[in-house]
């Protein structure tokens, strides 16, 4: 069974609170994962959430690490052709601006399960790809030039 990895941080503070856009996208981000998983299932794809919190101290370094996603190893934005941007947040983050996620000119401060989803689908495909049994012929190359991993089909006399 092959695995897509989900992985998501944000701030977590000493009374282990976060904002409101990181407490929307983690229920968002639950969502996805249990309609991934539900429906990868029967192409023997499981679906690992991992979720990592990051101190007050790494988020004043970075801001914008927090409420971020990535999926087999990209970002979310990457998936979507999307891009990372901020506005100004709020209780436990202080007046420092946090992450926004802008896709198709519509901006999102708590990223929503319907693109975790997507994401997640586009991500699976590839997982599919790398294992089709049955591929081993390079489409760059011209059939019939010898140079494909497959053998000729060879044609039997007729009786």
């Amino acid at each position: 069974m092959k695995t897509l990895r989900i992985k998501w941080q944000r701030l977590v503070d000493e009374q282990g609170q976060t904002c409101d856009r990181c407490g929307a996208t983690e229920g968002a981000v639950e969502d996805a994962v249990r309609k991934l998983k539900s429906s990868l299932l029967p192409l023997e794809i499981d679906v690992l959430l991992e979720k990592e919190t990051l101190s007050q101290a790494a988020f004043s370094r970075d801001p914008l690490e927090s409420n971020r996603i990535w999926i087999s190893e990209k970002s979310i934005e990457e998936w979507l052709s999307a891009a990372s941007g901020k506005s100004q947040c709020c209780s436990v983050c202080g007046d420092t601006d946090c992450r926004t996620l802008t896709v198709d000119g519509k901006t999102y401060e708590a990223i929503p399960a319907e693109l975790i989803i997507k994401a997640g689908l586009l991500a699976a495909s590839q997982l599919l790809e790398a294992s089709e049994p049955g591929t081993c012929c390079q489409p760059a190359k011209s059939p019939g030039s010898g140079a494909e991993c497959c053998p000729p089909l060879v044609q039997l006399p007729k009786s």
